[in-house]
């Protein structure tokens, strides 16, 4: 039988039934979305950061507490921060023509609260310096100076979710805003940077690295960054910084990476993340899979006496089986157009709220995996459609 009128019978069989059809293909229409829109948050959050790591220039080196393992048997950093204010100083002191900047970061969760509004928030304190190199800039006030850091003084710079919740429609600048119960002057609100993958990035506090040292009452730093003159003194820079560190922590107390490093890493942590999160919504696929299988075979069954006329006028057993896959290819393939633009539009829709991507290749993994899916649990059906007697299936009631 001509393929083209295999197809139109297929069709016709599932626009006689379109509730059922329909009901059949939403497992499908549910799982691309799915696919599509967890995949999306995933990688809007990997542009995201490499876009901060670029910002930040390829000439910088990061120091973290710890030691981190990289490639396949890679995790965390392991053991206690003995990273300090002191070790900031002998780097300072000793740092070599290759290093440029030296910029210690303090970053905890604290409770800001103004009158009686408080929320829960990130406070960062670090130098002037960390404004220009990650292109972060007032939208109202100003930010702190360097000139604010050496008096220590209590001003912080605030995000716009934190600016929003405490102050409401009232101008913050100027303002009162309480830090774990100590009060600080806000002299600015940042520009807007956006949701990232269910991180609220506005909803944090920065202040001058002195005054979040009195703020803490710690030694420790969480991070140190380290800016080179150039990229091609990133090794110097970084042969020197260990051998300075080593004086006075072990191997295991600290980790040294370039930015392509952490990139790198940050990057490979991510995609497995992404990965995962589509896997997990493809599971929602195989089950409107079994949707479509289970569909088909009662379509079969009440079809037996319409396959049985079809033989007996001379339709061979592979025509019957490729009339059943095509209609479980058709209904699985229409339900991830619609989940993909569903999935689409979804992401629009949350890119209001976070930032979100769509990969080209999620885009025919999504609808590659639907027409598999409909391929697989539609040969079954098919098969047993194929291998109907027509003599019995003419006497089927």
């Amino acid at each position: 039988m001509d393929i083209f009128e295999t197809f139109r019978l297929a069709q016709e069989a599932i626009y006689a039934n379109k509730l059922r059809s329909a009901l059949t293909a939403l497992g499908i229409i549910i799982g691309v979305a799915a696919i599509i829109l967890l995949i999306s948050i995933g990688s809007g959050l990997q542009s995201y950061v490499s876009a901060q790591f670029a910002k930040l220039g390829s000439n910088s080196i990061f120091i973290i507490p710890g030691k981190v393992q990289f490639g396949p048997q890679g995790g965390p950093p392991r053991s206690v921060n003995k990273l300090s204010f002191d070790i900031v100083n002998k780097l300072e002191r000793e740092k070599s023509s290759d290093i440029q900047t030296i910029m210690p970061f303090i970053e905890i969760s604290a409770t800001a609260s103004y009158r009686n509004s408080s929320k829960i928030t990130t406070l960062a304190a670090t130098k002037t310096d960390y404004f220009a190199m990650s292109d972060i800039r007032a939208q109202s006030g100003r930010v702190f100076s360097s000139a604010d850091d050496r008096a220590a003084r209590k001003v912080a710079v605030i995000g716009q979710t934190l600016a929003k919740d405490l102050y409401k429609s009232q101008d913050p600048i100027g303002q009162k805003i309480s830090i774990s119960k100590k009060p600080f002057l806000v002299i600015g609100v940042l520009e807007p940077q956006g949701n990232v993958g269910g991180i609220d990035v506005d909803n944090q506090v920065l202040v001058p690295l002195s005054a979040g040292r009195v703020l803490t009452g710690a030694n420790q730093v969480n991070s140190i960054l380290v800016k080179t003159t150039s990229t091609e003194s990133i090794p110097q820079a970084k042969a020197q910084i260990e051998k300075i560190l080593l004086r006075s922590l072990g191997e295991d107390d600290f980790t040294i990476m370039s930015q392509e490093q952490l990139l790198s890493s940050v990057t490979s942590i991510l995609s497995f993340i992404t990965i995962a999160l589509g896997g997990i919504a493809a599971i929602s696929l195989i089950v409107g899979g079994v949707g479509i299988s289970n569909i088909m075979l009662v379509s079969v069954t009440e079809r037996t006496k319409e396959i049985g006329l079809r033989k007996a006028v001379g339709a061979r057993p592979k025509d019957i089986l490729t009339q059943f896959l095509i209609e479980a290819i058709i209904l699985s393939l229409t339900g991830g157009v619609i989940g993909l633009s569903l999935g689409y539009i979804g992401s629009v829709a949350l890119s209001a709220l976070i930032k979100t991507t769509i990969p080209l290749w999620s885009v025919f993994l999504a609808l590659g995996f639907s027409s598999a899916v409909g391929i697989v649990f539609g040969v079954a059906p098919a098969f047993r459609a194929s291998r109907l007697d027509p003599i019995v299936a003419l006497r089927y009631e």
